[in-house]
């Protein structure tokens, strides 16, 4: 575990508690809660407590419950190895924190800013909002007389495709505080880099290695069972302009965990729907994607689709369809533990519970 801190430390990569078990259980097979992590950290030495810093509970938090709901966007200062100034512009789902474009320049501008925007939306589809500080290469609504009613390239971008623009109140940097916080870790992963970049191309070079790791690979302890960015991204269906989910839709989303007789429950017109899923997944964490009838279930963890279906409204259990009883390839020589325990067997009715 120590070791796994160490290298994690060294990658310039979260090493607190919640990362080295996410990186136990998925990668070295080994279940450890996150109290044990620590108070075998802490016996090492290897954490620094700091009773003075603010409880994270004591924030405020919200999240878009969509991804493309909304995009969050900020620039960041980096110096490069020859001492030359550059400013790294990111654009960040706000639901899955996953980066959808980070880019490095000499100068962030008004110009930059929009078709960073641009080649993102082409790349990801367009989002319902966005949410930016009121630095003027976004927004000059704010500005002096002389720029009263003006618009930047953004804006107009903006208000072309019916995408609402929302931009924090001054003196509150939490309102942007995912990106703001992306950023952090983003420019420690930089500086613990070997060799360290001397052009704009060497800089681009990292900054894409990055968004790979971050994205595909790095858990992320704001997210539901520590999924990475890109599980998170992909497992929900999409915002677009106009379709955020504090619209009237009837779209909903919500975990569950597969019961022991291999089901979840859904909720329709105030009936109680049984859905099976199988009994190889039974105590699995999943995600119940909803739009009216149409029901989609993944994996929280992995984002690996489990079963799609047209709800029936008129019956209570929604079988998986796969035929009852033993399957030709896969014969149980006790057929009472064949039909009742037996993980590779189909499943039965719930209403029997798997007794014959």
């Amino acid at each position: 575990m120590l070791r796994l801190r160490k290298e994690l430390s060294e990658a310039g990569l979260d090493a607190g508690a919640d990362t080295i078990g996410w990186h136990l259980t998925h990668r070295h097979d080994t279940v450890l809660s996150r109290a044990t992590i620590n108070r075998i950290l802490t016996r090492a030495r290897a954490v620094v407590p700091e009773p003075a810093k603010r409880p994270r509970s004591s924030y405020i938090r919200f999240e878009a419950s969509q991804p493309n709901e909304t995009w969050q966007s900020d620039f960041t200062h980096y110096r490069l190895a020859n001492r030359t100034d550059t400013e790294i512009i990111t654009w960040l789902d706000d639901h899955s924190r996953y980066a959808l474009n980070i880019s490095a320049h000499h100068r962030v501008t008004a110009k930059i800013v929009a078709e960073t925007f641009i080649k993102t939306t082409g790349q990801h589809g367009y989002p319902a909002s966005t949410l930016t500080d009121n630095g003027m290469v976004y927004t000059v609504r704010f500005a002096g007389t002389g720029r009263r009613g003006g618009r930047t390239m953004l804006e107009h971008e903006l208000r072309r495709l019916n995408i609402t623009q929302k931009n924090s109140r001054p003196n509150h940097p939490t309102t942007c505080g995912k990106v703001e916080r992306f950023q952090q870790t983003l420019k420690k992963w930089l500086r613990a880099q070997p060799d360290q970049p001397a052009t704009l191309d060497q800089l681009q070079a990292l900054l894409d290695r990055f968004r790979e790791e971050y994205n595909q690979h790095r858990p992320h302890r704001s997210l539901e069972r520590r999924a990475t960015p890109a599980t998170a991204y992909l497992a929900r269906p999409k915002a677009a302009p106009g379709t955020a989910r504090d619209n009237d839709t009837h779209d909903r989303a919500r975990t569950d965990k597969v019961s022991k007789s291999d089901s979840v429950t859904l909720r329709y017109n105030g009936r109680l729907h049984h859905i099976g899923i199988g009994r190889t997944y039974a105590r699995t964490y999943v995600l119940l994607l909803v739009e009216d009838l149409h029901v989609r279930i993944v994996h929280a963890a992995t984002g690996e689709l489990l079963r799609e279906l047209i709800l029936d409204p008129h019956r209570d259990y929604q079988p998986t369809g796969r035929p009852p009883g033993p399957t030709p390839k896969h014969k149980h020589p006790d057929l009472r533990k064949h039909r009742s325990g037996c993980p590779r067997c189909p499943e039965t009715s719930h209403r029997s519970g798997g007794r014959i």
